[in-house]
């Protein structure tokens, strides 16, 4: 049986309790709850992050393994590095930082997904984590052409630890765009690790691999105790970490 979450505590279960790989749903850990900011937060510190579909009750999750990119090992593709030059180039061309996170949100909400009939960013999840951006947790990385909105990411910041949600795009490479500009923004902050939950080919395309539960723990401990940045903000200097520093290449 799955815990059923009490709304008078903020506690989690033992993530050991979670799931496992037997299970038509491995990785699952706790059901029930209010969705709120505060409920948020004390599921992020431990790694547990929610995943839920319109009618269904909140759903909590902590797999094992975890996919995690680590922003050192990030690959930057040859192609990739040519749009990346010439988006730099082009004065019309920007990247913002929590300037449309409500907008991002619902693009990413509102974006088809391979293998998925519906959006896990229910209407209770998007209001909770804009009550979250409001108190800093929450971040929207933002690709700009000509005035437009045309791709970004959005996620979460606590301590030194950045745990990737989603990610859209209306213009081709728009989104790669963006978490280019977060993998600058994690190095410049000295944010190891950007958790990515699942498996797929396309975060294993830039660097990410699966890490075990209890090392993932382990490292999210320590991060989120340490001191968030204090002012997320994008300025151009700062793709001198992928376009002058040496990276993996693909």
């Amino acid at each position: 049986m799955i815990p059923w979450l009490d709304d008078a505590t903020l506690d989690f279960p033992p993530t050991s309790l979670a799931l496992g790989p037997e299970s038509d749903v491995p990785g699952l850990l706790a059901a029930g709850g209010s969705m709120s900011p505060e409920r948020l937060h004390a599921a992020y510190r431990r790694g547990i992050f929610p995943w839920y579909a319109p009618g269904q009750p909140p759903l909590w999750w902590s797999p094992d393994p975890r996919m995690v990119l680590k922003t050192a090992d990030f690959k930057l593709s040859h192609s990739l590095r040519k749009t990346l030059k010439r988006f730099v180039a082009d004065p019309r061309c920007e990247i913002r930082v929590d300037t449309a996170t409500s907008a991002v949100l619902t693009a990413c909400a509102n974006t088809p997904r391979e293998g998925q009939s519906g959006t896990w960013i229910v209407p209770e999840l998007q209001t909770a984590y804009l009550d979250w951006a409001a108190r800093g947790a929450v971040h929207s990385i933002e690709t700009w052409m000509g005035g437009e909105l045309v791709g970004g990411l959005y996620g979460v910041n606590l301590g030194r630890m950045f745990y990737g949600e989603s990610m859209f795009h209306r213009r081709t490479d728009a989104s790669k765009i963006a978490l280019c500009a977060l993998i600058c923004l994690c190095r410049e902050f000295d944010i190891p690790w950007i958790d990515c939950q699942q498996n797929t080919r396309h975060l294993a395309s830039f660097g990410a691999a699966e890490v075990p539960r209890e090392a993932f723990e382990a490292h999210v401990a320590v991060l989120v105790r340490a001191p968030s940045p204090q002012r997320w903000s994008y300025d151009s200097r700062l793709w001198h970490w992928l376009l002058d520093a040496p990276t993996p290449q693909t």
